[in-house]
């Protein structure tokens, strides 16, 4: 009795170890490139996605004045009175890594923000 058991035990263990293996190789055989990485508290950009980041969003964005306790760092949370944009397909396009981000611009700032808690990511000035 406790042999079969034993040997029900492995073969449930294989059948298990085969089906999340083959779980894994379908997940990895999907493209990275189709996926979205969802938005994170901290963007680091190259200086030439800066550059083209900036030449693409800054003159999308209405200038806005920050209130007078807002810092425009990386960390900090936007203000509700700060009016935050989805970056356009064009940036997006250009700068990858931008698709899960929204953007507003503030005292001559571009403020690359995570949407789900509107924490800036990124800082860029022109």
């Amino acid at each position: 009795m406790m042999k079969q058991v034993s040997m029900a035990l492995a073969a449930g263990l294989l059948v298990a170890g085969v089906s999340a293996a083959s779980a894994a190789g379908m997940q990895s055989s999907t493209p990275m490139t189709k996926m979205s990485q969802p938005a994170r508290d901290t963007l680091s950009l190259t200086i030439a996605q800066r550059k083209m980041a900036w030449n693409d969003l800054h003159s999308r964005a209405t200038e806005q004045k920050a209130p007078a306790n807002f810092k425009e760092t990386v960390g900090a949370i936007v203000p509700s009175t700060i009016k935050i944009e989805p970056i356009p397909s064009k940036a997006t396009s250009n700068v990858p890594a931008l698709k899960s981000y929204d953007f507003a611009r503030v005292n001559g700032k571009l403020l690359i923000v995570n949407p789900s808690d509107k924490k800036v990511a990124e800082v860029i000035s022109g």
